[in-house]
């Protein structure tokens, strides 16, 4: 028999509840407050619908917003070992010849790392880091996107840099994000490189984002696109792995570093 709680009432007792504990099944909340599934699995989803909570698999999390994100050289020894590993995964997806995208921020720069060696690339990038490491190298050649320089984050952006991405093609794309989040997709917190990145999007035959496990379960400032834009998500063991069920769930490749 169902509680005599308001709707109202009962989901702020849940949010309660899932603020102590962090994480909670539906059975748990059956039998914490006497309701059927369907009832408790409404009330999530209302939860959700507010922005209040992050529905997973079977239950739900709290929502964490990502914190503002600090220029790239001081992020550079941020989770630097989950970076490392997602890297060298992601350099092992490119065959030689293919031509290739690298955004922007210290995760995409691992990726970066790994394919200097390699042979017959064409690096497509907006980023200085990107370009400085592969400048000089003869069996690479670098497309350089110009536009307005982002002093924190070393990248180009703006008109000039999506002007010059409508005029490239490449076989696969390798994009870092702020924030990674079943229900608010891909999002990053600066608003003036949003339409850049969507321009990015469009570019690849195979759009990869790579992003260690802190950036999973996360809302920044600025939606980018929805989770389904991309095709390959390259993180670490550590993510939650609900959250990596539901990606596989809507279809997306996960790789786990």
């Amino acid at each position: 028999m169902e509680t005599s709680l308001s709707n109202i009432e009962r989901q702020q007792a849940i949010l309660s509840l899932l603020q102590r504990q962090q994480r909670l099944k539906i059975a748990q909340i059956c039998e914490e407050f006497s309701i059927s599934e369907a009832t408790a699995r409404r009330d999530l989803e209302a939860l959700a619908a507010q922005g209040l909570i992050q529905r997973v698999h079977g239950g739900a999390i709290p929502l964490q917003h990502a914190t503002p994100e600090p220029p790239l050289l001081e992020r550079s020894q941020e989770q630097a070992d989950e970076k490392a590993r997602i890297g060298k995964l992601a350099a092992g997806l490119v065959q030689d010849g293919e031509t290739v995208f690298l955004g922007s921020g210290t995760t995409v720069l691992e990726v970066a790392k790994n394919l200097r060696d390699r042979k017959g690339l064409t690096i497509i990038t907006n980023s200085l880091p990107v370009i400085n490491l592969f400048a000089g190298l003869e069996t690479i050649q670098v497309v350089c996107l110009g536009g307005i320089l982002r002093n924190s984050e070393l990248s180009f952006i703006g008109h000039i840099t999506e002007q010059a991405l409508s005029e490239v093609r490449a076989d696969r794309v390798f994009l870092g994000v702020r924030a990674v989040d079943l229900e608010h997709g891909l999002t990053n917190d600066y608003l003036p490189e949003t339409m850049t990145d969507r321009a990015i999007l469009k570019i690849g035959r195979e759009v990869i984002v790579v992003a260690d496990h802190t950036k999973t379960c996360r809302v920044s400032t600025a939606f980018l696109a929805p989770l389904t834009s991309m095709h390959t998500f390259i993180t670490t063991r550590e993510a939650d792995e609900s959250f990596i069920a539901a990606l596989r769930e809507l279809g997306i490749q996960v790789l786990l570093a």
